[in-house]
């Protein structure tokens, strides 16, 4: 499961009263964030161009560092996805790789600008508070323990979340990319 992620995305409807269940639960609050993640599309195959967005390739800058990474939502041409093909490494110098980038005719996308508080519980799931400029506020639940496969691993998140004492809004089945390109799926 190293290359493998699995994550479920919701409006943030009671923040204070999920922070309070997962301190109970032993969670652990971490600092509060600011990430700007700039997506780029392809030269040799538009991203944009199936019905449904099935790749990313990203370049997230925050105050402690940056990262490139890539994400192929499976199953491909299912409207919801469930799981995804990740493949995130640093970056040392984020302008060589953004001038890079550029040179091959990569093209700017998007950027996401949001501030990320994570919280880590005891056991396998990590919880994002995420508020994303011209989005809105919204939690993202990742599957971080070991798993046989995806399935597993979905598995076990949604029971996760089913447990919890806390009333969620809706669940978004789109990542903040297709939300500011006004894309649904």
């Amino acid at each position: 499961m190293k290359y493998i992620e699995v994550e479920q995305k919701f409006a943030l409807t009671e923040p204070d009263k999920l922070k309070q269940e997962l301190e109970e639960r032993g969670g652990k609050r971490g600092p509060a964030v600011r990430q700007v993640d700039t997506y780029y599309n392809t030269p040799h195959r538009d991203f944009l161009a199936p019905a449904v967005i099935s790749e990313w390739l990203r370049l997230r800058e925050t105050d402690t560092g940056a990262s490139v990474n890539y994400k192929r939502w499976l199953p491909e041409d299912a409207e919801i996805k469930t799981h995804c093909d990740e493949y995130e490494t640093p970056v040392e110098d984020v302008e060589a790789l953004r001038r890079t980038l550029l040179a091959l005719d990569f093209t700017k996308l998007v950027t996401v600008d949001k501030t990320r508080e994570e919280w880590t519980v005891p056991g396998e799931v990590v919880v994002a508070f995420d508020t994303v400029a011209e989005a809105g506020r919204f939690v993202e639940f990742e599957f971080k323990g070991e798993a046989e496969s995806a399935e597993e691993a979905i598995t076990r998140l949604q029971e996760f979340i089913n447990g919890l004492d806390v009333r969620l809004g809706d669940r978004i089945n789109r990542g903040y990319p297709h939300m500011l390109l006004g894309r649904e799926r």
